[in-house]
């Protein structure tokens, strides 16, 4: 009977919340000292929550109907009568056709706004349906009509003809805490109505150069709980679960959602306007690593975004922005990463006046700039078509950089869209930086080069530089450590 009572007492002593050490066992010279205890709260109850709000998510049904989609094949110029031989033995990429795409049927999920019916879900659940079926938790359906969407936000806008609804309440993501803890509600697989927890994981998440910057958290999203919320403990929607993470299709802690300030604006746009209209800076950066403050002459551990290229007649060209130029604050927020810069500026009213602080030559300025429209095209300077070629030009080797190099021909810089240098071998410290064959050399720290002179001018007496190299009309930065001679 002792043994039962000792392991009923350990039961009672766990169930109670925290664990004490036996006063006499504790006196035995071959106990352990007792350590020390650890208040250990109650879990989270997520009970009131989903009792309260879960009513207003929804689970969308989308269905594409069945269509014909022209086919390109890998001959067109062969004709149809004989592609037709070609295709009759397997061999299906001969010549044109169509071919008939089966219908397509998805789920996911959304939740109620308004007790009119405005739902909001993600625009990947909805952009390509031909018909959308809102089911709610007590088993009405409703036909959902599609009033906007947006794909680089991944936000859309749904309706349904109702009144009376349930409603959920919208939070302010700006003020999620790491750590805190957080519900997700949706209809993963199908399986509606469906709740997962966890706490957050990080805030402002960068994943393939979106302008999202994505909530993180640990909680238990699969496919099918695209669109439905993500609650805080207040009952409040803080973001909107849009991807995961998996190597397998299913949840592996990894998952993200879409602020719900940055949904909202988007939603505002999509209701009043029916698009969605954002702000341009027009310009091309690239991230402030140590090696590159430190080519510029920097603090290895200054943070910011390296202008690299500058669109002409843009608004950052006109307030007289240059390549080279590091931007470390937009209106006074700090750009830790450089996608912090296209996030600030894409929510950013066009016509709205802002202030950019950057660094350059080492000196800290204020640039105010008037953001343009993601919808205003760039207008390029007319010129003429002629060949003022120069003929055979010189090569140059630059043996401290690594390069043999010589200057670009009018044709080629006319194609190009620039003026530089055209790489014709790279070698040493150059292709140890990733330098290649027929990249451009646009300028050195900030300074332009033109001819062998230029190039050999700016290498003059340093060590380390910062390379302003153009590939497929794209520039970047490249920090590379000279040799020794």
């Amino acid at each position: 009977m002792k043994p039962a009572l000792v392991t009923a007492a350990i039961v009672a002593a766990f169930a109670g919340g925290v664990f004490t050490a036996n006063a006499k066992n504790a006196a035995s010279p071959s106990a352990a000292a007792p350590g020390p205890i650890i208040n250990q709260q109650k879990l989270p109850d997520f009970t009131v929550l989903v009792d309260h709000y879960g009513k207003a998510v929804v689970n969308i049904s989308m269905v594409k109907k069945a269509h014909k989609e022209k086919v390109n094949g890998l001959f067109n110029n062969i004709p149809d009568d004989q592609a037709e031989i070609f295709r009759r033995f397997g061999f299906p990429f001969f010549g044109g056709g169509e071919r008939t795409v089966p219908e397509q049927r998805g789920t996911g999920s959304g939740f109620i706004i308004s007790s009119d019916g405005l739902i909001l879900t993600n625009a990947h659940v909805v952009s390509d349906a031909d018909e959308i079926i809102v089911r709610l938790t007590d088993d009405r359906e409703f036909k959902g009509k599609v009033l906007g969407y947006d794909e680089q936000t991944d936000i859309a806008v749904v309706k349904i003809d109702a009144k009376g609804l349930p409603v959920v309440r919208l939070g302010n993501s700006d003020n999620v805490k790491v750590g805190e803890w957080v519900a997700a509600i949706g209809s993963p697989f199908g399986l509606t109505n469906s709740v997962t927890a966890g706490i957050v994981s990080a805030k402002s998440r960068n994943i393939e150069e979106n302008i999202v910057p994505f909530i993180q958290t640990d909680v238990a999203i699969n496919p099918g709980n695209s669109g439905g919320p993500l609650f805080n403990m207040n009952g409040e929607v803080i973001g909107i679960n849009s991807q995961i993470f998996s190597t397998s299709g299913g949840s592996m802690g990894l998952s993200f959602a879409i602020p719900i300030n940055i949904a909202s604006q988007v939603k505002d746009q999509i209701i009043k306007n029916g698009k969605v209209t954002r702000g341009r800076l027009g310009v091309m950066v690239q991230q402030l690593s140590p090696e590159l403050a430190k080519s510029f002459g920097l603090p290895e551990e200054t943070k910011g975004a390296v202008i690299a290229q500058v669109e002409a007649n843009g608004p950052a060209a006109n307030s007289g922005l240059k390549p080279g130029d590091i931007i470390t604050a937009v209106n006074g927020e700090k750009i830790k990463s450089f996608s912090d810069v296209p996030r600030l500026i894409s929510f950013t009213k066009p016509g709205t006046r802002i202030e950019l602080t950057v660094l350059r030559d080492k000196k800290q300025i204020s640039i105010p700039v008037t953001i343009g429209s993601s919808t205003e095209s760039a207008h390029a300077a007319k010129g003429s078509d002629s060949d003022d070629s120069q003929g055979a030009v010189k090569q140059e080797s630059q043996g401290r950089l690594g390069v043999t190099v010589r200057p670009l021909t009018a044709k080629e810089a006319k194609r190009a869209g620039t003026s530089g240098l055209l790489i014709a071998q790279a070698e040493g410290a150059a292709a140890k930086a990733g330098i290649r064959p027929g990249d451009i050399i646009v300028s050195v720290n900030g300074t332009p080069v033109k001819t062998n002179g230029d190039l050999s001018k700016a290498l003059k007496g340093r060590k380390q530089i910062a390379l302003l190299i153009q590939r497929n009309k794209s520039r970047i930065f490249v920090p590379i450590e000279l040799q020794a001679k």
